[in-house]
């Protein structure tokens, strides 16, 4: 592809430190067995813990980062490059080889103070305890960007998880707007409910470049109750937000919003009829771990795109993608590389 990169994705980079732990473990850091939260002062040794006395597994987390991961894992290598903020320390280090590991390239910003962000996940039974420390996935500055803004011209196609948001709109908005000056694609994940609830300013001053928008029920109905549209109905939703104000007329904005074993349902602007997708069948037998499922969806979803593929393509290729990921733990994917097939 000599230097042609097919996507850029941009969020907030995570060393997922995962071991399976038991009950006393998760009493010694005050933990849920099923849970995820943000780690406060008490939590901070656990990292260290889980290192010295636990056989952990190392993945490259963050959900755009496991996006980046996903599309790499079904487009040849060298097609994706993930960039966001870390630390100067051994998990950085760790994170880079992660990624080496899976073929993804990624481009970090080094922060002189904060430690790289790390995620560890205690897994009890089929039960994970997620506790992250966001660090100096916080302190992502445009400037970086524009550092590396060769990297950003050699794309097609940009991807920003929702939240990034919450760190650096200004690079978000960056990459929005050379995308609709060069008429590439920009893909947005709405991911979590509160960045829909408590970021709604941040999220509305990208949606005019929105191309491709991504969540799931409960996001998009977040959405739909900060922005008062007064429904909880998804194919409502869907159809309000492809129709929004757009700013690269170019092309036709696309809402896709999956509901887990439920069809997937898209909207395109313009278009009063709203289509549903079904899913891949996943036995429950087959289930090891559903985290992450939503980012390998938008992994499939964007290595559709690159490869020019139809929006019905591109949501099969996702759900094919979150169906290898749910059989594995973490947000990970299958090796030796399952190849996709209609």
């Amino acid at each position: 592809m000599s230097g042609q990169y097919e996507i850029l994705c941009l969020e907030n980079p995570l060393l997922d430190i995962q071991a399976v732990g038991d009950e006393k473990l998760l009493q010694k850091y005050g933990l849920k067995s099923n849970d995820a939260i943000l780690a406060e002062e008490k939590h901070m040794g656990l990292y260290e813990d889980l290192f010295q006395n636990y056989k952990v597994d190392l993945n490259a987390g963050g959900a755009a980062q496991n996006t980046a991961r996903g599309a790499q894992y079904v487009l040849p290598a060298d097609s994706v490059v993930f960039v966001g903020c870390v630390g100067k320390d051994k998990y950085a280090e760790k994170l880079v080889e992660a990624n080496k590991q899976v073929g993804l390239r990624a481009v970090y910003r080094y922060d002189d103070e904060q430690p790289t962000g790390r995620c560890g996940v205690i897994i009890t039974g089929h039960d994970r305890s997620m506790c992250t420390d966001l660090a100096a996935a916080n302190c992502y500055k445009v400037e970086h960007l524009k550092e590396n803004w060769e990297l950003v011209k050699q794309a097609k196609i940009y991807f920003v998880g929702g939240y990034h948001l919450t760190v650096s709109v200004p690079a978000i908005l960056a990459l929005a707007e050379e995308a609709a000056a060069e008429n590439k694609v920009f893909m947005l994940s709405l991911s979590a409910p509160f960045i829909c609830q408590f970021f709604k300013d941040q999220l509305d001053q990208t949606s005019p470049y929105w191309d491709y928008v991504v969540g799931n029920e409960t996001e998009a109905q977040a959405f739909a109750a900060a922005h008062d549209l007064n429904t909880e109905d998804i194919p409502t939703i869907a159809k309000h937000m492809a129709n929004l104000p757009k700013k690269n007329t170019q092309r036709k904005r696309t809402v896709i919003i999956t509901q887990g074993t439920e069809p997937t349902v898209i909207a395109i602007q313009g278009d009063d009829n709203v289509k549903s997708f079904p899913v891949h069948v996943i036995g429950k037998d087959e289930i090891a771990d559903t985290t992450g499922a939503g980012d390998a969806f938008a992994g499939g979803f964007l290595a559709g795109l690159a490869k020019g593929e139809s929006v019905e393509k591109c949501v099969d290729m996702g759900s094919w993608l979150a169906k290898l990921s749910i059989k594995e733990l973490g947000p990970a994917y299958p090796f030796p590389k399952q190849t996709y097939s209609a």
